[in-house]
């Protein structure tokens, strides 16, 4: 009989015979580790699985915990499940439709009618119960045949159709009664664990809320972003129109050959809105300086360099100023508490020098632009570098402390117009299993990292964590300041990606720690045709990760 040997954090071993599952482990693997903590998952040599699977080869075995990023993911996904299982058993025939995330929370609707508050009770209550029978949810493998039967008969109409754009032979599917969902991640083993959420009315629907990673017992105080909130309804309102909400429906007008005129449709959307924001700017009369923010791989530079061609267009000449140029140099540039450089703060740009420029430049006089080598970590002037601003002329600045007050506290609101850029993608995988922002924003950044920067996919997914704490220490708290919001998502962008993201993510070695995020990206990718780069356009912001643009950057 085959044997095979399971190694734990701590290093010790232990030989079975054949196969087990980790949660028989789960005595041992506690006592290998913090006890403290909750355990959701493990990771089976650097791949997250859930705790009823099944290990039949030798493994390296860890938890995932419930207070870090993939534990949090697990508890968020299980948490939708639960909900669906509940609406299908209180609301069978209605379509319960997955939006975009707000303040800890997913916002739900429903597809031809609104939630009573009676309905976000009895939800509530059903989930709660499902929790108190602390059930299992069943992880399994079906014939391709019995699951398009299964998602035909609970109606959900896009989970059937992704069918027909992926189609193995198995399907690995949850369940729980007589619900199932397609797999599209590690659950947890039953429904006891979440205990942990609320269903909060909002808008036409409710907002299913869950923990921070790093307080998985209690929820947040839940902060609105009804900006944000505004924008994300108009672009879903836009995909209802044009029938295309889910990566099933994408990948119908790929394979139907329309996808071309789809592009030429979510290209034009993006260049109206920014039109609207030049207008805005030129409608307030008073604006001598735009001051761009978002997140990594928002595309900021690419839409700087778009409202630049639209401010041209009516009658400002635009000049623009990188807040890259005013790093105060490596020796004074504070450290984070892992005791490296933290270029994300405030503190590492010169922002008294950087007032004084601005002031100087709206009084009319010429200025010496600094530049800032990264690779030796100094601040320096390059002859000739100079600027001054004739009366036409508008300033564009763009970096992640655009919209903090203290980046600018010189320069008089008046002048200022602030943007706040995100990639919110309208599209879900299907009614109840959305697309994640940040998801969207890695897949970029690990292209162009590799396009332009030399790095593997496994270095960005290493540094991808810091990148996030960075923006939410000093982005998102500052979204609500903005004057116009732009979402630079691109509904095609996935499909272009993938071709590019694929062959990278395949390269993340199951030796690496990085290997259970490429695979996840993977399995996600695997919902989405493919779309030749050759569609897309030479002004697009795709080309910003891609390469091919007709900016110079």
């Amino acid at each position: 009989m085959k044997k095979i040997t399971i190694t734990f954090p701590d290093k010790s071993t232990l030989e079975v015979e054949n196969e087990i599952r980790p949660v028989t482990l789960l005595n041992r693997l506690q006592e290998t580790c913090d006890k403290s903590r909750k355990i959701l998952a493990v990771k089976v040599n650097n791949e997250i699985s859930s705790l009823d699977s099944i290990i039949n080869i030798n493994a390296d075995i860890e938890p995932v915990y419930a207070d870090t990023k993939d534990g949090a993911a697990i508890y968020r996904r299980s948490l939708c499940f639960l909900l669906g299982c509940a609406a299908h058993k209180l609301f069978p025939g209605r379509r319960l439709l997955v939006g975009h995330s707000l303040g800890y929370g997913y916002y739900y609707t429903l597809e031809k009618d609104n939630f009573s508050r009676q309905d976000i009770e009895a939800l509530k209550k059903e989930m709660e119960s499902l929790v108190k029978e602390d059930r299992v949810i069943v992880n399994d493998v079906i014939s391709y045949k019995e699951a398009c039967e299964i998602f035909e008969r609970l109606g959900m109409v896009e989970t059937r159709k992704q069918l027909n754009y992926r189609s193995p032979s198995r399907i690995q599917v949850n369940s729980l009664d007589d619900f199932y969902d397609l797999n599209f991640g590690t659950l947890v083993a039953s429904t006891g664990i979440l205990s942990v959420f609320d269903l909060m009315p909002y808008q036409e629907g409710f907002l299913l809320r869950f923990p921070k990673h790093d307080s998985p017992e209690q929820l947040p105080e839940f902060q609105d972003q009804p900006k944000l909130f505004e924008i994300y309804k108009r672009y879903k309102d836009w995909g209802k129109q044009l029938n295309v909400t889910s990566a099933a429906t994408l990948n119908e007008i790929i394979h139907d050959r329309k996808v071309n005129d789809f592009i030429d449709i979510t290209e034009t959307l993006q260049v109206k809105r920014i039109s609207e924001i030049a207008d805005q700017i030129q409608q307030k009369g008073t604006v001598k300086v735009v001051l761009i923010a978002g997140p990594s791989s928002s595309g900021k530079t690419t839409s700087a360099k778009k409202l630049g061609m639209q401010l041209e267009a009516i009658g400002y000449k635009p000049k623009v100023i990188s807040l890259d140029n005013y790093y105060v140099g490596r020796k004074d540039t504070p450290l984070d508490e892992n005791g490296n450089y933290d270029y994300e703060c405030l503190e590492a740009l010169n922002v008294k020098l950087l007032n004084q420029n601005l002031v100087d430049l709206f009084e009319g006089k010429e200025i010496k632009v600094p530049s800032y080598d990264f690779h030796e970590g100094l601040s320096y002037y390059k002859d000739g570098d100079t600027m001054k601003l004739a009366p036409n002329e508008i300033l564009i600045l763009e970096g992640i402390h655009g919209l903090n007050p203290k980046l600018t506290p010189l320069v008089p609101e008046e002048y200022k117009f602030k943007i706040y850029l995100s990639a919110l993608t309208q599209l879900n995988l299907d009614d109840h299993n959305r697309i994640a922002t940040s998801d969207n924003r890695l897949i970029r950044r690990i292209v162009r990292d590799s396009q332009f920067r030399g790095k593997s996919a496994a270095d960005t997914i290493a540094m991808w964590d810091n990148v996030q704490k960075g923006e939410r220490l000093h982005i998102f708290p500052f979204q609500n300041n903005a004057d116009a919001m732009l979402n630079t998502a691109l509904d095609y962008e996935l499909p272009v990606l993938k071709v590019y993201a694929d062959p990278l993510l395949r390269c993340v070695s199951p030796l690496e720690s990085q290997y259970a995020e490429a695979s996840r990206l993977l399995q996600f990718l695997g919902y989405f045709s493919t779309i030749p780069a050759t569609a897309v356009p030479s002004h697009s912001i795709i080309r910003e990760f891609i390469g091919g643009s007709a900016f110079h950057y």
